[in-house]
């Protein structure tokens, strides 16, 4: 008797054949801005676009089957390989034009924008033409929400099966669904991070941006992704109005953007003011924010105006992991660099394009330990954690657990990998953590004004595997290298 096969292999190369088709029109679009510029990136670009259109049709047509069939082993291995199949060709425009010689060094870059990390090895980010610094920012504004959930907003197909899709690949350990249909769903949320994308862009206009660099920007604000056009980050602009719109930017992209639609849409502030996960992300950033201006005061020249939007910026583009910078960290105090490194595994709220542990699970973590305390008491009394004034469901609970520890021994276990690579101690607890954070920057050679250009080459693939990782939250990558995804 003939068994079937665990995987549908048609399902699978018809779907990544589909969301390709996807990249190709992104290239394209990017392409047009390299054409509008009259720079030498357009060739390479619509190269890039042909090359990828070839692969899609070639895994889309053949492989006839019914999407609507998609199962939960065909959805998270969908996912994971989707990410890694957009970067190895997304990488193709850095590689082919010779901007980035190195194909590694070309992969990095490209998986760190759909990551939405910010981890560069460019030296010199201003050399780049026009086309490549959109395509850039345009990678992570894409990763920002999740490709599936782009496809799912437009492939109505996909809709049916479409829900393990979007289980795989939205961050935190619930998932709003604001509509019956996840597709429905999915169109609210790409419309509300197109509506707040157009909202900063508008204002970084009127603050004195370029049209050009103001798009580049909320592309990678609201996706808390962190590219900048400019070798000094948001520095360049020594504007507090533009420093101060793209911080308010950052905080918005770490909330849920399922919140931020009932606020933009529905003027519903109840679910922005009675969500207690919001409550603790506003709450930890004012008091880290408060603490870091303080210090500044203390220990720098700073006016008491600069070190608190200083503090603000710094604080919420770490925590968010946006990664953008107004200033140095590296050239304060030791204390500070420790105090943002423990700050980058934070990431902001479930449903955001922040990476990191997540607010709610933090929350989750404390209240569930504070119980500990008195179910020693009280060994036989019910004490369930409640959140946002439920009882939170004890597998949830145990599934926190178990990433946060995960997320640990991941960390500690990839410290001794970059090491045994040559990486020097501090740089390979700053380069884990940021990167399975998604974070970008981090301390030591790879602050805010270094790069990833001399890392070996076996550390940089190992680095965009953690990249990877932290993007789909741990759970969906080391499950399809589990033995329990490949048997019955």
């Amino acid at each position: 008797m003939k068994h079937k096969s665990l995987i549908d292999v048609k399902i699978v190369s018809r779907t990544i054949g589909s969301l390709l088709f996807f990249e190709v029109a992104f290239m394209l679009f990017s392409a047009a801005v390299a054409l509008f510029y009259g720079e030498d990136d357009a060739p390479y670009l619509l190269l890039s676009a042909g090359v990828t259109f070839a692969v899609a049709a070639l895994s889309y047509f053949p492989a006839k089957t019914d999407l609507s069939k998609l199962g939960k082993r065909e959805g998270y291995l969908i996912v994971t390989i989707i990410w890694i199949v957009f970067s190895l060709f997304g990488s193709l425009p850095f590689y082919l034009s010779g901007y980035i010689p190195s194909y590694t060094d070309a992969f990095f870059e490209t998986i760190s924008g759909f990551t939405t990390t910010g981890a560069t090895i460019l030296e010199d980010i201003e050399s780049l033409p026009h086309g490549l610094l959109f395509w850039r920012s345009l990678m992570q504004w894409l990763g920002g929400m999740g490709i599936i959930v782009l496809s799912l907003a437009v492939l109505p197909v996909l809709g049916i099966g479409g829900m393990q899709l979007y289980v795989a690949e939205v961050p935190g350990p619930t998932k709003d669904r604001l509509r019956p249909r996840v597709t429905q769903t999915a169109k609210i949320l790409w419309t509300t991070y197109a509506l707040l994308t157009m909202a900063e862009t508008l204002m970084l206009v009127l603050g004195g941006m370029s049209l050009f660099d103001a798009v580049c920007h909320s592309f990678a604000t609201l996706s808390t992704g962190g590219y900048s056009t400019k070798n000094m980050s948001v520095a360049y602009w020594d504007s507090a109005f533009i420093q101060y719109t793209i911080c308010a930017f950052m905080f918005i992209g770490g909330i849920s953007f399922a919140v931020s639609y009932y606020v933009i849409f529905k003027g519903d502030f109840k679910k922005l003011v009675k969500n207690e996960e919001f409550k603790y992300y506003t709450l930890f950033f004012l008091l880290f924010s408060l603490g870091y201006s303080l210090v500044a005061i203390r220990t720098t020249d700073l006016s008491v105006e600069r070190a608190v939007r200083e503090g603000l910026f710094q604080i919420i583009s770490i925590m968010t992991g946006t990664g953008f910078a107004t200033s140095d960290f590296m050239i304060r105090v030791p204390f500070i660099w420790v105090f943002l490194l423990v700050l980058m595994t934070f990431g902001g709220c479930a449903g955001s394009s922040c990476g990191g542990i997540k607010i709610v699970r933090i929350i989750l973590l404390i209240k569930n330990s504070y119980l500990e305390f008195k179910r020693l008491l009280h060994p036989n009394a019910f004490l369930p954690v409640k959140f946002n004034g439920k009882v939170v469901n004890s597998q949830i609970v145990t599934n926190v657990l178990a990433f946060i520890v995960l997320f640990i021994v991941m960390s500690i276990f990839s410290m001794l990998v970059l090491t045994l690579f040559g990486v020097d101690f501090v740089e390979a607890c700053g380069a884990v953590i940021t990167c399975i954070s998604n974070v970008g920057p981090g301390i030591g050679e790879i602050g805010p004004s270094g790069t990833y250009a001399d890392f070996p080459t076996a550390a940089k693939w190992y680095l965009s595997f953690l990249m990877l990782t932290g993007r789909l939250e741990i759970f969906t990558v080391l499950f399809l290298l589990s033995p329990p995804f490949w048997k019955r």
